[in-house]
């Protein structure tokens, strides 16, 4: 069996983008296969397990029960489910989608200080996450982003603990918010000031080759080259390569490390494997464990590929 067709055997989150983004299908035969993920597999499961009053597991970063302890962050609150529901590729314009959001907007909280949920609160790799499922979703979310612009350090990103004191930008939280303004741009034209901010962040990362400290050339941290889906806020090259790639940009010399490694972890059956699952509770698995052949991963890397190797 050839890749692509083991692609097309998949839930039609991946469908819809192996036909837009690996065989150059029509729009209306992509169409056709996207709007399936409301009614069909991981989007719709997801959609089913959505409480009364709109949330996911009663808390927006958090769910509702969560007193700490456990192994890892629970995945199963409302930001983490929408921006699943984002990657996966949920119609913003479908009846579940507009539902969501209407009732999300109306009781979702923070659990930082009660702000409203779209309103956003203090932290940038939450609210850059907050600006790119609000944009894709249709919500303006002007304040956070006027507030992210902001908060960008010296060096050209941005880090959570900017508020405790660091003066150094962080690649998790840089990926989150460049990922942010880069959706704003695409469904609202965003402004100069948010390009000038994107384009910086970007900046930061590709000045470290999306992987290594600028200062001693190490690798910033090994988990930066496990290849993990979902990534909810952490950071890996794939995440990195395949936001470069989204944005348009052209393909730069500081990015073919990260894309080699990439590379280097094809199978001869033409897959990737899962390299990283992130610990913490789930709704339900999108795929096999850690090991197993992963079709999100595969279809993420042949699309970075086809766009790195196009350009050669």
């Amino acid at each position: 069996m050839s890749v692509i067709a083991w692609l097309l055997e998949g839930d039609p989150a991946i469908r819809w983008q192996v036909l837009r983004d690996l065989t150059d299908a029509g729009p209306d035969e992509v169409a056709a296969e996207r709007a399936r993920v409301e009614h069909e597999g991981w989007g719709a499961r997801l959609l089913a397990v959505e409480d009364p009053d709109g949330l996911w597991a009663g808390g927006a970063c958090f769910p509702a029960a969560f007193r700490g302890g456990g192994r890892g962050q629970p995945w199963t609150a409302t930001m983490h489910t929408l921006q699943t529901l984002e990657l996966l590729g949920l119609d913003p314009g479908s009846d579940a989608a507009r539902r969501a959001i209407s009732l999300v907007a109306s009781n979702g909280r923070w659990e930082h200080d009660g702000q409203r949920y779209f309103d956003g609160e203090v932290e940038p790799c939450i609210n850059g996450r907050t600006i790119g499922t609000g944009a894709y979703f249709g919500v303006d979310v002007t304040p956070i982003v006027d507030r992210v612009l902001d908060e960008r350090l010296d060096d050209g990103g941005w880090n959570c603990e900017a508020e405790r004191g660091s003066v150094r930008s962080s690649f998790d939280t840089t990926i989150n918010v460049v990922e942010g303004l880069l959706e704003l741009e695409r469904t609202t034209g965003g402004s100069a000031a948010v390009r000038a901010a994107r384009h910086g962040g970007e900046e930061y990362l590709l000045e470290r080759t999306l992987l290594r400290r600028r200062s001693t050339g190490e690798v910033v941290d090994p988990a930066y080259l496990d290849l993990a889906f979902p990534y909810y806020w952490h950071y890996d090259v794939l995440r990195a390569l395949d936001h470069l790639r989204g944005s348009g940009a052209d393909p730069d010399p500081r990015m073919a490390e990260a894309v080699e490694l990439v590379r280097s972890q094809q199978r001869a059956d033409g897959r990737w494997l899962l390299g990283r699952v992130h610990a913490g509770d789930v709704h339900f698995h999108l795929e096999g464990g850690v090991g197993t052949p992963s079709r999100w991963i595969t279809l993420r890397a042949l699309r970075v590929l086809r766009w790195w190797d196009g350009a050669s």
